[in-house]
């Protein structure tokens, strides 16, 4: 595995659990409102905006994070839409963003980069596994 190939395994691995996490409303009250869990929606804007990932600038990973032109578009939405919620979050707690008027729009932006960040990851491994079975013939 090329160390490109390693860079961009080890981002994603984070990036996508996150972005499904977005994209999956049971999950967010389930999980990011029990505070006996680790995950809540500061790791969640850590993970796309400060560690893995700029939300705000996605241009800059991609072929680090991000596979496609496609993916950065849809980062950047995700971002804009995140940083609206987070305005209208008065005490910042993960409750007020999950009650914010623009919440919806979060989850439905988040869905949509899912699927298609889930989708090129299926397509990557199907070319790994297509070059496995070319070299073991």
């Amino acid at each position: 595995m090329s160390e490109d190939a390693r860079l961009m395994a080890n981002h994603r691995i984070h990036v996508v659990p996150v972005v499904l996490a977005l994209a999956n409303p049971p999950w967010q009250q389930d999980v990011w409102l029990d505070p006996s869990v680790f995950e809540n929606l500061d790791h969640v804007f850590h993970t796309l905006f400060d560690d893995f990932c700029d939300a705000d600038e996605p241009e800059r990973y991609l072929g680090v994070s991000l596979r496609t032109e496609e993916e950065v578009a849809l980062m950047r939405e995700l971002g804009i839409t995140l940083n609206a919620v987070t305005a209208e979050a008065p005490n910042d707690t993960d409750a007020d963003h999950l009650q914010a008027p623009s919440w919806s729009k979060v989850v439905a932006v988040a869905g949509r980069l899912a699927q298609v960040m889930v989708a090129n990851d299926l397509k990557e491994l199907a070319a790994l596994h297509d070059a496995d079975l070319s070299t073991s013939s």
